[in-house]
């Protein structure tokens, strides 16, 4: 860009982005429901907490593969270019290749969505989860130092998941588990949440062997998409995805899942599937319009201290500066969503967007290795 005979003037981007670098390095304390909820953490990391020099490789946590015999079965792959398709089977040389070129240094592998949440039989289910997580744990061990697994688990039979999880964890090494949202159980227009009064026993499992649980997201029903008729677009990863995960994620926190097991932790990609930006409100009117929940506490309290949030498929600095007020440092974890988005991008955005470079750094890797213990 060519100089100029005067100072260029600030665009409004500009100044929104100025903004945003300067809230996030400042650490101004989350706003959510003062009136009710204590402040959140701030975002700056505190003078005592020691910070490496220099920052490790990434770590990426939503990264996604899937076994060829169900592959036609996911939607987000089976209408995509070959390469793609080649990618999310490749758990080998092609995907160490990409993982050098984006910088990661290690990534925790899923299975693709819907994976095992739109299998109606709980047999088949259970099987094909079983399936899956041992496809997955033999290739983890032709490269343990660069990739790891999150379980897929057959929650169609909430026992059965509880003994996969279990299985996974203490038999395979994996790190936790991600379920690619609701269970279609017994008949294929059927749709089971986890707030269910049937799943606290796998959720006590969960909380017992202190791994994290990813929520990822799914198309809503074929029964369930008459506000999206006309605009399929809508019902996929630009705006759907967002809806059924923040939906299903608030009635977690409003079942009150949180006060029985405090210690859970749900891990939600894309930098919260836009709850951090509306959980103020959601506490707002809930107090304003006196409406009963079982949940204890205001919503926020929870997304504080019970969710992690990644930068999945997200690279918007806007964003992660609202999350960052919201939630703190401390609970932003890296994440990339190979093979739908491109690593190098994600590194970019990443090492140059403007945050602190302590705030840069647990979220590069820091905050996994925290979480995940490694």
């Amino acid at each position: 860009m060519k100089e100029s005979g005067r100072k260029n003037p600030i665009t409004r981007r500009g100044f929104l982005e100025l903004a945003s670098a300067t809230l996030a390095t400042a650490g101004l304390a989350a706003n959510a429901n003062a009136e009710t909820a204590a402040p959140g953490p701030q975002s700056a990391s505190p003078a005592t907490d020691p910070i490496p020099a220099a920052p490790h490789g990434k770590i990426a946590l939503e990264e996604h593969f899937t076994l060829a015999e169900i592959i036609e079965d996911s939607y987000a792959v089976k209408d995509l270019p070959p390469e793609t398709r080649s990618r999310i089977l490749d758990l080998g040389a092609g995907r160490l290749a990409d993982m050098d070129r984006g910088g990661l240094e290690l990534c925790i592998i899923s299975l693709t969505a819907p994976g095992i949440q739109s299998v109606p039989d709980t047999s088949r289910a259970v099987a094909l989860a079983r399936r899956a997580n041992d496809h997955l744990a033999q290739n983890i061990a032709k490269n343990p130092h660069r990739l790891k697994g999150f379980a897929a688990l057959p929650m169609q039979d909430p026992q059965a998941a509880a003994q996969e999880l279990t299985r996974c964890v203490r038999e395979l090494g994996f790190l936790g588990a991600l379920v690619n949202g609701f269970s279609q159980v017994g008949t294929a227009d059927s749709a089971v949440f986890y707030d269910l009064p049937q799943y606290r026993p796998f959720w006590a499992t969960v909380q017992d062997l202190d791994v994290p649980f990813y929520l990822h997201p799914r198309l809503p029903l074929e029964t369930r998409l008459q506000a999206y008729e006309g605009h399929p677009w809508l019902a996929g990863s630009p705006w759907g995805f967002a809806v059924e995960t923040s939906i299903h994620a608030l009635r977690l926190m409003g079942s009150g899942l949180f006060d029985e097991f405090p210690r859970l932790q749900i891990i939600l990609g894309h930098l919260g599937e836009a709850i951090p930006h509306g959980i103020w409100r959601v506490d707002n009117r809930i107090r304003r319009s006196h409406l009963t929940l079982k949940a204890k506490r205001p919503l926020a309290a929870y997304l504080r201290e019970n969710f992690y949030i990644t930068t999945s498929g997200n690279f918007r600095t806007q964003a992660l500066t609202d999350v960052l007020l919201e939630i703190g440092a401390d609970r932003v974890l890296y994440s990339v969503d190979y093979p739908y988005e491109d690593v190098v991008e994600a590194q970019i955005w990443l090492d140059h967007c403007p945050i602190s470079d302590a705030d840069r750094i647990k979220i590069a890797h820091l905050n996994a290795r925290k979480l995940l213990r490694l």
